[in-house]
């Protein structure tokens, strides 16, 4: 398990980590960071959490990487309260501006889907643009959501959900996923804003750039977003391409609950992590 977890997660500290992220910059490729962990359940640990992720935007300016901070309000105490996950948000996207760098905030279960949109608003109405969210092409409810954030001129990270959740709310079927995730990518395309297509199907990829080049979008308009281990060359081709291309590249002590919940959440993860050891 430590030599698949290490296929996907960048080393359990960040001195580990920036060599990682250094080395992918160099082939062309842009990353976010993420410190692994996710539903803390003290005030004080969510504080602790701010601190680190302050220190990790510091690190990423002094070593100029061009690496930006994905993160999970659980991990910032939103299972606690609201308002403590905004406000530590709040204080890590003032600092984040203040360094020339950018904020994604990742979307979790439907549980926290409102709360995550309601702090998402929040922040975009008060003026600060170095903050995005990611909507699920899983959920019903995505395209509703899309809709409703098109008035904030948003950036948003589309990606089809990782996490169980019930046919009641979610499709459970792969094709209609794929369809719903289509559409998504191409509603915000056309609406303006920044739009983060977070996929390693090489068939919506295509599909993405044949609609932006139909539609003569830019190509600073959009960016394809992939893991780190994963569709390796397929990032690297894109890029000689002409393409933006990012990679998410997570690190910390807590590798293996990380590793085991992406396997765990889906059965079809476990397939396409062990793909992905012969497609790299």
């Amino acid at each position: 398990m430590r030599f698949g977890a290490g296929r996907f997660v960048a080393g359990e500290s960040l001195d580990e980590a920036v060599p990682v992220l250094r080395r992918l910059n160099t082939l062309g490729l842009a990353t976010n960071t993420t410190l692994l962990g996710e539903g803390v359940s003290e005030e004080a640990e969510a504080h602790a959490v701010v601190d680190a992720y302050r220190a990790i935007f510091d690190r990423i300016a002094a070593e100029g990487l061009r690496t930006n901070i994905a993160l999970k309000l659980t991990q910032l105490g939103l299972v606690l309260d609201e308002e403590l996950a905004h406000a530590n948000l709040l204080e890590l996207v003032d600092h984040a501006a203040t360094l020339g760098n950018f904020v994604r905030i990742d979307m979790e279960e439907s549980a926290h889907v409102d709360a995550t949109l309601r702090i998402f608003r929040r922040l975009r109405e008060a003026g600060h643009d170095n903050v995005g969210t990611a909507l699920q092409s899983y959920l019903y409810r995505t395209e509703a959501d899309l809709e409703a954030l098109l008035d904030l001129t948003p950036n948003l990270r589309f990606v089809k959900g990782a996490y169980l959740e019930s046919p009641e709310i979610a499709y459970p079927k792969k094709d209609d996923v794929d369809a719903a995730y289509g559409r998504l990518v191409e509603r915000s395309l056309v609406a303006g804003g920044f739009t983060a297509i977070a996929t390693h199907d090489e068939r919506l990829i295509e599909a993405a750039i044949a609609f932006a080049e139909r539609e003569g979008l830019a190509r600073d308009r959009f960016q394809f977003q992939m893991l780190y281990g994963i569709r390796s060359k397929l990032q690297v081709d894109l890029v000689r391409r002409g393409y933006d291309v990012l990679v998410a590249t997570p690190y910390g002590p807590e590798w293996y609950r990380y590793l085991m919940r992406r396997l765990a959440e889906r059965p079809a993860n476990l397939l396409f992590f062990a793909r992905s050891f012969v497609r790299r």
